[in-house]
């Protein structure tokens, strides 16, 4: 994977210790002539799969190759626009595909997709992947959960400390490819970066077992490399009971 300066990149994927295949998939994309870089900068996505074995696999593989497919050919200059449209896109992919395999039906995906131009963040977001904004010492969560643990939490019925170890924390109240209708987050306005601001992906596999805090310590004074190494690691020594993806992305 080439980088361009700018920017430190790393995308680490781990089955864990409890599940047979990794039904995450994740991917990164940047434009190759400066031009083209300045209208639509980096891409970086990843998605969680669900429904079954093989519907997860797919659903998840089908939504990062679309996504970064439709963001990288589309015409207009709204990189949020580009966004909206690829996840639009990847969602009626994945409904596609369900119906042409019957035994796949129930296949859906999380997705987080961020977008990196010219010091800009733009995002969408679907499901309980997570994109995190590491600045100054603080670790801000930019999306929030498609969950219904996110909505007890958003509407005060529980605490934050209650929803980390509540026993329906895995319900999703929306994924990619499952209803008609796709519920997504996109922001109004992008957020502007700064130099040394560290973005972070990851599925739940990874923030179902790392506390914030310790996300935050990992990153601090490592490489993106090193980060995520230690974060993975640090779920699988908490039982790994899922697949844990983590792309780590350092403004220079």
């Amino acid at each position: 994977m080439k980088v361009r300066a700018g920017m430190e990149v790393s995308s680490q994927s781990d089955i864990g210790c409890q599940r047979t295949n990794n039904e995450d998939s994740f991917g990164y994309w940047e434009a190759e002539n400066d031009q083209q870089f300045l209208r639509k900068g980096r891409l970086a996505v990843v998605a969680d799969g669900m429904g079954g074995y093989e519907g997860g696999q797919e659903a998840s593989r089908l939504a990062v190759e679309t996504l970064v497919a439709v963001y990288r050919d589309f015409d207009g200059h709204d990189p949020q626009k580009a966004l909206v449209e690829a996840l639009q896109a990847a969602h009626q992919q994945i409904r596609q595909y369900s119906f042409a395999h019957p035994e796949l039906r129930g296949m859906g995906t999380t997705c987080t997709a961020a977008a990196i131009v010219q010091d800009a963040l733009y995002y969408v977001h679907v499901g309980d992947t997570r994109l995190y904004l590491i600045r100054d010492g603080q670790i801000t969560r930019v999306t929030r959960d498609h969950s219904y643990v996110g909505r007890l939490l958003e509407s005060g019925m529980i605490s934050p400390e209650q929803a980390e170890t509540h026993p329906q924390r895995n319900i999703l109240t929306a994924a990619l490819g499952t209803n008609p209708d796709l519920i997504m987050d996109s922001p109004g306005r992008p957020e502007p970066l700064r130099p040394e601001d560290v973005l972070l992906i990851c599925s739940d596999g990874l923030w179902g077992q790392v506390r914030d805090s310790e996300i935050l310590d990992a990153v601090e004074n490592k490489s993106a490399e090193q980060a995520g190494r230690e974060l993975i690691k640090l779920a699988r020594e908490r039982g790994g009971p899922d697949n844990i993806t983590v792309e780590i992305l350092r403004l220079r």
